[in-house]
This record gives C-alpha cells, sequence and structure tokens, in this order.
C-alpha cells in the first residue's frame, strides 16, 4: 500500500510575489527585510493596483512599508515627470519625528528607481525645504502645518500629486491637524489614489475616509486594542514616598529602556538624575530644538544612551529596534496614550516590557485605564523595604519576572497622649 503523503507547507510569502519590482526587492533584501509582515502582504498588492486603501494596524506592524513601496513602484510607471515645487506623491505625517522616520525608509527605495525625496516640517529653517522643491521632489513627506506654510508663500502647488498617504491619522486628529489635513487633500486631485494608515478608525478619521477615499480596499490585521502577544504588561504600585527609588530600579537593568513622564521638566529632571546616578540618559520633549532632538534620539538609536526619557511626543512615530522595556514613570491620562507610549516594545515581532508605576492613589485610576485597553497587567504592590535601589529587591522587580508582593511591616500602637 503506497504511503499517503502530506502535502507540502505552503511556501513563504516574499515581496516578489507580491509583484514588488526586482531593484526595490533587492533594496528590502540588503536592508534585510527579506519577507513582508501581514499589513505589507495584505495591502501591497491593492495599493500597487491602484485602489484607495484602508489600513488599521498597531504602531510597529510595518504600516510605513505597506505604503511606501506601492508609492514608489507606482511612480514609476506613471509616465510623469518630476516637476519644480510640484511633488507626485504626499506622506502627510503628525510629527516631525515620523516625518524623518518615514523618509528614511522611503529615500532607499526610491533612489534606484530614480526619485528625489524631501522632508517639510516645522522647527527647522525653511531654506534647505524651499531649496529642495525648487529643484523638484517626487515624494513629499511633510507635518501639515509647514506645508500649509509654504503653499500660502507659493513655493509649492499640489495638484500634481497622483497618490497620496495619510500615516498615523488617529495622532492627527488627537492634536487638532484635521482642519489642516482637510484642505491639503482638497488641493490634491480628486480623482488621485489615496491611502490611509491608522491604528484606530473611529470618530474623526472615519470622517476622513468617507470624505476622501473612493470604494477603499479595508486591511485589519490587528485589534484596534488589546495586549501584543509578545508584550508583558506590569502595574507595579508604590507608595509616593518610594517611587524616586522605585523609577531608579526599574530603569538600572541592561535593555535599552524609554521612559515616559507627564511633563518636560520632568522628562530633564530625571535624565538628569539617571545620569548622575550612573545611568546613561537624555530627554526629548517640546522644549528642546529640533537638531537638539534629532541628536538625542540618534544617541539612544546608537547605543550611546541606554535610557531615553520623553514626554509624549515620542509616544508616536519613534521606531528604535530593541527597545525591550517601557516604562510609564507617569501613567497616562487615557488609554490610547497608553498603547501608543507601550508601542515603542514589542514591535516587528521582537518581545518586550511594559511597566506602569502608580502610586497607591493612582492604582484605582489605572486599572481603569488598563480595562479600557484591553490589557491584563501582572500586579506587583512594593512596600517600605525598597527605600533606596541598593536595599530594594532586585529580583522581584526585573521585567519578565514573577510579580511579587510586598507589605510595610505592622506597626506598633501608639501611644495615646493623656487628656488635659
Amino acid at each position: 500500500m503506497a504511503p499517503v503523503l502530506a502535502p507540502a507547507p505552503p511556501a513563504p510569502t516574499t515581496f516578489a510575489d507580491l509583484g514588488v519590482p526586482g531593484p526595490i526587492v533587492a533594496v528590502l533584501q540588503r536592508l534585510d527585510r527579506p519577507s513582508p509582515f501581514a499589513i505589507q502582504v495584505a495591502a501591497v498588492p491593492d495599493a500597487l493596483a491602484g485602489h484607495d486603501v484602508l489600513g488599521r494596524a498597531r504602531t510597529g506592524s510595518g504600516k510605513t512599508l505597506a505604503f511606501a513601496i506601492p508609492m514608489v513602484t507606482r511612480l514609476s510607471t506613471s509616465g510623469t515627470r518630476r516637476q519644480k515645487g510640484r511633488p507626485r506623491a504626499l506622506v502627510l505625517v503628525p510629527t516631525r519625528e515620523l516625518a524623518q522616520q518615514v523618509h528614511d525608509a522611503l529615500r532607499p527605495l526610491a533612489e534606484p528607481m530614480g526619485q528625489r525625496t524631501t522632508t517639510v516640517v516645522g522647527g527647522v529653517s525653511q531654506g534647505a525645504q524651499v531649496t529642495a522643491l525648487r529643484r523638484g521632489v517626487d515624494v513629499l513627506v511633510a507635518t501639515p502645518g509647514r506645508l500649509e506654510d509654504l503653499m500660502r508663500q507659493g513655493h509649492l502647488r499640489l495638484d500634481a500629486v497622483e497618490i497620496t498617504t495619510l500615516d498615523e491619522a488617529d495622532h492627527m486628529a488627537d492634536l487638532g491637524f484635521l482642519p489642516a489635513v482637510r484642505r491639503l487633500l482638497d488641493a490634491t486631485p480628486a480623482r488621485s489614489q489615496r491611502l490611509l494608515f491608522s491604528a484606530t478608525l473611529d470618530g474623526d478619521v472615519d470622517v476622513l475616509v468617507r470624505r476622501y477615499l473612493d470604494d477603499p480596499r479595508v486591511h485589519s490585521v490587528d485589534e484596534p486594542s488589546g495586549s501584543v502577544p509578545d508584550m508583558k504588561h506590569r502595574l507595579v504600585t508604590v507608595r509616593a514616598q518610594h517611587k524616586r527609588a522605585i523609577v531608579h530600579e526599574m530603569l538600572s537593568g541592561t535593555e535599552r529602556t524609554l521612559a515616559f513622564t507627564r511633563t518636560k521638566h520632568g522628562a530633564r529632571a530625571l535624565a538628569r538624575r539617571l545620569t548622575e546616578a550612573g545611568i546613561p540618559s537624555l530627554d526629548l520633549h517640546g522644549n528642546l530644538s529640533q537638531a537638539a532632538r534629532t541628536r538625542n534620539l540618534d544617541a539612544f538609536h546608537r547605543g550611546q544612551v541606554r535610557v531615553l526619557v520623553a514626554t509624549d511626543i515620542a509616544a508616536r512615530g519613534i521606531h528604535v529596534d530593541d527597545v525591550g522595556l517601557v516604562v510609564h514613570v507617569d501613567p497616562p491620562a487615557e488609554h490610547k496614550a497608553y498603547l501608543h507610549r507601550s508601542g515603542r516594545t514589542a514591535r516587528a515581532g521582537s518581545a518586550g516590557t511594559v511597566v506602569t508605576i502608580a502610586t497607591t492613589e493612582q492604582r484605582s485610576d489605572v486599572r481603569s485605564l488598563l480595562r479600557k485597553a484591553n490589557v491584563t497587567a501582572v500586579e506587583e504592590h512594593r512596600g517600605e523595604e525598597a527605600g533606596s535601589p541598593a536595599e530594594a529587591d532586585a529580583g522581584s522587580s526585573r521585567p519578565g519576572r514573577p510579580a511579587s508582593v510586598t507589605r510595610p511591616a505592622p506597626r506598633g500602637r501608639r501611644r495615646r497622649r493623656p487628656r488635659r
């Protein structure tokens, strides 16, 4: 009797299988991106075919290449030519940092196809941006405010745009950019292709979709909120007087770590204290110039410092490989901010840990926030014996270890004062 052979497992999908041109496939292989992620497998073929695309995927899931590859590919076959002050493709992003991240991903793909790319963002002199626009660009990555400024000054028009991408559309809504986004989209040709990527698709984002996307192909590869399989969550409750010591202990390990504070002053002060304690750290917040923000982020990316202390300015659009730990030194105000901050770790298949440090007074609010985020966190209580990093039980607070529950020792009864 002949043996029954099991069917061979399907071969893994490659970028070439998705219809990506050879020169771009070669670049992706050189950049160690041999296989597409789920959102890329889902969205790239539809975008290459010219359809409008609506994509929902959590941060760190590969959305940038999901729109960058089709954008560069379609421009290479459109038959149009580059013109001064009239970009052929536009990427709108909410922050300067995200603009640089997107540009860094786009440029290696565009150059082999003979295309020019540039960024238009605020916080820096516009001189170099105007010069680049005058030379002519194919793909423009921009924040809404600076782009509108340069349009009002007559330095560019959007009437030649063939494909527009809105990246992190929900964050643009949160920052109040949607009126500007609508004006910019109205300035692009109505029949041009449009791609929209967002972690959530509710509220104001849905209004954009209905107004500007024509019969979009919808791809959702992640739940809009909730736990990521490779992300562990911990809630550490401390007494307010012991918080500083616990924070230092949490940040004294060996992993690349992002720590989030509520205020710019808090970020600056914590980075200074950590550095003085022998933990090389830098801060990232809105009071820094763009040059300083770029410099500090680059130092963190290159490993010159192990801890980056940031306000919510870094919760979106910052991709640094191998961030193993995110610490919410100050818990965020709402669950979306929690998810965006936490999304800096466990990216692209890597594992990571998220620790939220809450005072006993904050614990109830943080539990409610975690429920809204659909996150289950292991809870841990740290008591008075953790009075300093040296005195604390290091094993009980290491990310990834089982939570320990410590309670303060019982106090003796106070002696009553005699009545007068």
